[in-house]
């Protein structure tokens, strides 16, 4: 019998990737998923349109979000799933994400109009008209349409980082707040592409990954096409070692996000029956 295809990671219209959700899981179907987690940007609005999709196309849905948290001033991405999308303290932290990443956009609009390029929040939200989460890549859309710059990592690389230009902090909480919320609401939760990122990979040293696995972490995404074989390899053993589920996905954002397909890179079935399991004995 075929292992099951699994793909743990993926965004929709609903934050940042450009499919709608219920077209997202159809397209899971067409490239041959058996599983997939629909994990937009710090809100839980797509599930209901991804979960419809799902029983009419015999794809499992998993519902899920990949959560902005902060560890000693590095930005860090916290996959949860199965979480209860209702849990009062969960929901209302969540908010408080999503009204800072809106209240940004006029931050960062501000910072690129001084630098020459002149862009206004109803620019940014006239490109993101779905989403129920903004944040910069909506803007690199609004510089796209605007011709600023040609794709979205054209204005990551040069405007849009830390230290660019147009970059503004935004608020998140610390990442051991965020896992006790995401286990208090009954999820499980996994470190988001850990070393993708060089301040991040700074911050989750396999010290900083232990003292998470103590806080509470489920898992590490080790296979994304963010790390190269050698940190697959790294991170892989440091998952072993510490006990802790091994997941791999594509961070599919449709057009949003080149050489990042459905499928891409998958989870081990052995290891989604892990995270289920935790999941139910919450």
């Amino acid at each position: 019998m075929p292992r099951l295809r699994i793909d743990l990671h993926t965004h929709s219209s609903v934050s940042d990737g450009t499919d709608r959700p219920e077209d997202l899981v159809r397209r899971a179907k067409e490239v041959g998923l058996d599983v997939v987690a629909l994990t937009d940007h710090d809100t839980f609005d797509g599930w209901t349109a991804a979960l419809a999709a799902g029983a009419e196309t015999g794809v499992e849905v998993v519902p899920g979000a990949e959560i902005s948290t902060d560890l000693r001033g590095h930005g860090v991405h916290l996959l949860a799933y199965l979480v209860d999308p209702g849990n009062p303290p969960l929901a209302d932290e969540l908010g408080r994400v999503r009204h800072d990443r809106r209240t940004r956009l006029a931050r960062i609009a501000a910072a690129l109009t001084s630098a020459g390029f002149p862009l206004d929040v109803a620019d940014i939200l006239a490109r993101s008209p779905d989403a129920a989460t903004v944040g910069r890549p909506h803007v690199a859309d609004a510089m796209i349409a605007k011709g600023y710059v040609r794709d979205r990592e054209e204005a990551f690389a040069w405007w849009l980082g830390q230290g660019r230009p147009g970059w503004a902090a935004k608020y998140a909480p610390p990442v051991d707040e965020a896992i006790h919320l995401v286990h208090a609401a009954g999820g499980v939760c996994v470190l988001a592409h850990p070393w993708g990122r060089e301040g991040a990979r700074r911050a989750l040293t396999p010290s900083g990954i232990e003292a998470l696995r103590d806080a509470g972490l489920d898992g590490i995404e080790v296979d994304h096409q963010d790390h190269d074989d050698a940190s697959r390899r790294t991170l892989r053993r440091i998952a072993q070692d510490l006990d802790l589920v091994v997941t791999g996905s594509s961070d599919y954002h449709g057009t949003g996000k080149l050489d990042h397909e459905l499928g891409v890179n998958t989870t081990a079935p052995e290891e989604w029956e892990r995270l289920r399991s935790l999941a139910g004995g919450r």
